[in-house]
């Protein structure tokens, strides 16, 4: 599972409660609970080339959710799978958060991941990496809609 890199921080921002804000150059996820408190939590981002910002929503969600790697990935590594089911060998981890712009699929997740060694670095295609203990808490805290906020 991973241990929790969770903590509660005071929080100064001006953004609404169950609002996610992903700092990727400090490699934290935050969720907004008050007007002046947040968890933070630690989390792997892009590696070079594939970093993105921008504000997203999210819009859906999944336990053990299976994992098909996108075209431009199956078209950058061809030996993987179309489909990855849930376990020990899915990058997707116990849970996922797709996120999503103008309700499109933006093939961007902030998910569990059983590689709790990539947690702080620069690792994946864009997504964003959590313990598995750690996506379990988000996604147990987190509704569709919620709206997230990457810089």
């Amino acid at each position: 599972m991973g241990p929790s890199t969770r903590t509660a921080i005071a929080y100064s921002g001006t953004e609404a409660p169950r609002t996610i804000l992903i700092d990727t150059a400090q490699k934290m996820l935050y969720l907004v609970t008050a007007s002046d408190r947040a968890l933070a939590y630690r989390i792997g981002v892009g590696r070079d080339g594939f970093g993105w910002t921008g504000r997203v929503t999210v819009g859906a969600k999944a336990r053990w959710p299976d994992w098909r790697p996108p075209k431009a990935m199956k078209e950058r590594e061809p030996n993987l799978p179309d489909l990855v089911p849930a376990g020990p060998l899915n990058p997707l981890g116990a849970r996922a958060l797709y996120l999503y712009k103008g309700g499109a699929d933006t093939l961007y997740r902030i998910h569990g991941t059983n590689s709790t060694d990539s947690i702080g670095g620069n690792v994946s295609s864009g997504c964003f990496r959590l313990t598995n203990a750690d996506a379990i808490d988000l996604y147990e805290r987190v509704r569709v809609g919620a709206r997230v906020i990457v810089y």
